[in-house]
């Protein structure tokens, strides 16, 4: 399809100049010669661009000429209209490319943002074999919100995966926000409740510095786990959040839903309960996986959703190493969406040798 999309300019000059020659004299060709060039204004570069108006022009020319029409004024009149349209295709051509490098450099300076917050945690922390991964959408998706942190603490090591709502540099900077109250809580707060309570906060506080849509609908989608040194134990605190999964060793495959919903981090105006930590037992050789809706709402042509533990049902024992298991999951989730995702995605995977 793209392809086509590219040779139809050249298409639409061939098409002018058979309809030219085969319609009497009455019958012009000049549209084709004029869209041309308009057509390969987004398309080609700018020297494409000025190669697909002056071939116009001379096809143009060269049938007039073969006609004996070049001195009629309506010949000049096709002849300036082609050239003008030419050149207005240049300057459109060169509008384009200016907003293009500029939606560019919005998209890798908030990646770079992105990278800034969200770097690549330690092979192992704690004693755990730990991987994260942040997959963008397709290509020109705009950025999103997903985020991932560990930090290992006197109380064990804490795991936070989630989504700030909204796209683009703001979601980047409430990103930053609550990866940094998470490290900040995860070393003081003796109990993973108040961790969530801190962060609860601290996103209240950013709302106040935030106008319009995101000042009343600005909320978090996160999971906080925390894994206490010297017990075999998983400690889980979802706010809203895609239930993680516990893979063990002989393949089986564990959802571990909340046992109370909650509202996301950011939504405290709307209801106050005390946060309940759910606890589940880790056993050596066991892989947690965290993970953001882009992974669990990818669709199909068909519109079905991906189901990661489906997907990986019988295979935790060939996926031992975290690191696989997020490429693994990655290949799938692109293969299953055809290729392009409609959502950013965070995943985390977190063995206990």
């Amino acid at each position: 399809m793209r392809r086509f999309v590219r040779s139809l300019p050249a298409l639409l000059i061939a098409m002018g100049a058979v309809y030219d020659h085969v319609t009497p004299t009455d019958f012009t060709g000049a549209p084709f010669f004029t869209a041309a060039p308009l057509v390969a204004a987004p398309l080609y570069s700018l020297r494409g661009t000025v190669l697909t108006g002056v071939v116009a022009v001379t096809v143009l020319l060269v049938l007039r000429g073969l006609h004996g029409g070049l001195p009629k004024a309506e010949v000049i009149t096709e002849l300036v209209t082609t050239v003008v349209v030419s050149v207005l295709a240049v300057l459109i051509h060169l509008l384009v490319r200016r907003s293009d490098e500029r939606l560019a450099s919005v998209r890798e300076i908030a990646e770079a943002a992105q990278r800034a917050v969200l770097p690549e945690p330690a092979e192992r922390i704690g004693g755990f074999e730990i991987a994260a991964r942040y997959e963008a959408a397709q290509e020109g998706a705009s950025i999103g919100g997903d985020l991932y942190a560990v930090q290992d603490s006197p109380h064990g090591v804490r795991l936070i995966v989630g989504d700030v709502r909204g796209k683009g540099m703001s979601a980047v900077g409430a990103v930053a926000v609550v990866i940094g109250a998470f490290r900040e809580a995860a070393e003081q707060e003796a109990t993973l409740e108040a961790v969530a309570q801190r962060l609860e906060r601290a996103l209240a506080r950013e709302r106040t510095r935030r106008e319009g849509i995101e000042a009343r609908e600005g909320f978090t989608t996160a999971v906080l786990a925390e894994l206490p040194h010297g017990e075999a134990i998983v400690r889980l605190v979802n706010r809203g959040h895609p239930s993680p999964l516990l893979l063990y060793a002989d393949g089986t495959v564990r959802p571990l839903p909340a046992t109370e919903p909650a509202l996301p981090l950011g939504m405290g105006e709307l209801g106050a309960w005390p946060d309940r930590a759910d606890e589940a037992a880790f056993p050596g050789g066991a892989t947690l996986l965290l993970y953001t809706d882009g992974l669990s709402e990818a669709r199909d042509e068909g519109g079905r959703f991906y189901d990661p533990e489906t997907g990986l049902a019988g295979r935790a024992n060939a996926l031992r190493e975290p690191g696989a298991l997020l490429g693994v999951l990655s290949v799938e989730v692109r293969r299953h969406s055809g290729g392009g995702m409609a959502d950013d995605m965070a995943l985390m995977a977190v063995r206990r040798p």
